[in-house]
């Protein structure tokens, strides 16, 4: 059985050759002694293979074929180690040998995380990005623009007011909000019938997308004009963007105690189309009258909630004198932390007359020719 075991001369040449063809590849493969790194990539499997006397108990008597086929594969072997080897001494040069890694070892982001963040990043800082760019909550923050802060007796002490009109204009301006409010009454239902909270605050969401329209247009027009002129404002754009937050503030107020029915909403984007692109070419024609109109307004608004403060107090309205005021009221104002819709009511209320104001004001400043400003950020 031995005897079957022991080479042939033949089979003993042809192992004798591919032993030395081995070693020729591993002599020639041998990397630069300066580099320690490549020593561990020698091809050490190849120098086990040449000197190993197993190989003649497989080899055949076609030993070209295979000759020439194990040296194809131990030469893309040696060249991949080889390249591995000189990855390791450059990365060493750098530091770091994390680059060389296999890709699927290695962290790599997908197309849409690069194109949001711009530059890999690990995952704890890319949560802290988001969380940073998250949206913030109510209160979280405060964009708003300088507006006034009632005291007690300023709060108490509003009046109802009238500016007599004089010239054309002004009786053009007082007639048109006159026929807007008793429209506004009767198509509502707000003239008839028993005045309930939910009426009330129908009126006042719808009032107030009303109301914050002319001052946003208005602060655009000037704004715009400053820029074709290329003058200065003299501060007009500031107070009349003022006015426009003012009044968004009284709507979401408001938004805290009811939210309008879709057909509501609908009837308030079709009065915003009109009444913004009415206001608009107006402005342009004739900013006087704008004024004055908004004046005129205001003085509805002044008198619709002196009204709603009287019902209050007759005790119709029993839920806005015990309940408790909507934390946007309390922040905006700077109330009491135990104010109730009542003094939400008169907050609105001296808003709504500090804008009749201001605008009967600037009326008469463009009656007069005049354009500086008299009120400053806040007044």
């Amino acid at each position: 059985m031995l005897s079957r075991l022991a080479p042939s001369s033949a089979s003993a040449s042809s192992a004798a050759a591919i032993r030395t063809s081995l070693a020729r590849i591993a002599t020639l493969a041998q990397p630069s002694s300066g580099s320690s790194s490549s020593k561990r990539f020698a091809p050490i499997a190849i120098r086990h293979f040449a000197a190993s006397p197993r190989l003649s108990t497989t080899t055949t008597t076609t030993t070209t074929p295979v000759m020439r086929s194990f040296s194809t594969r131990a030469s893309a072997s040696i060249a991949m180690q080889q390249q591995n080897a000189q990855g390791l001494d450059a990365q060493s040069a750098k530091g770091t040998a994390t680059d060389i890694l296999p890709p699927p070892l290695q962290t790599r982001t997908t197309p849409v995380e690069e194109e949001a963040v711009h530059f890999r990043i690990s995952d704890q800082v890319a949560q802290a990005v988001l969380q940073q760019h998250a949206p913030a909550t109510a209160g979280e923050k405060d964009y708003l623009l300088p507006h006034r802060i009632w005291t007690k007796e300023e709060l108490s002490q509003v009046e109802l007011t009238h500016h007599k009109p004089d010239n054309l204009v002004d009786w053009t301006a007082f007639a048109a909000i006159k026929c807007i409010r008793l429209g506004f009454d009767v198509l509502s239902g707000f003239a008839f019938g028993e005045r309930t909270p939910d009426k009330w605050l129908t009126r006042i969401i719808f009032l107030e997308t009303v109301a914050a329209v002319p001052g946003m247009v208005g602060a655009m027009i000037r704004h715009l004009q400053s820029l074709r002129l290329m003058r200065r404002d003299h501060g007009w754009i500031h107070t009349l963007l003022e006015e426009a937050e003012n009044e968004r503030m009284h709507l979401l107020t408001a938004l805290q105690l009811k939210q309008p029915s879709q057909l509501f909403r609908l009837a308030v984007l079709a009065v915003q189309g009109v009444m913004t692109n009415t206001f608009f070419f107006l402005y342009i024609l004739a900013p006087r009258f704008v004024h004055r109109f908004v004046g005129y307004l205001e003085e509805e608004a002044v008198y619709t909630y002196t009204k709603c403060l009287d019902d209050i107090k007759t005790g119709k309205l029993p839920e806005w004198k015990t309940g408790k005021a909507p934390e946007i009221a309390i922040n905006y104002w700077k109330l009491d932390k135990a104010a109730t819709m009542e003094d939400v009511i008169y907050a609105i209320r001296s808003d709504e007359a500090h804008h009749r104001l201001v605008n009967h004001t600037f009326a008469n400043l463009h009656q007069l020719g005049q354009s500086r400003n008299p009120y400053g950020p806040g007044e």
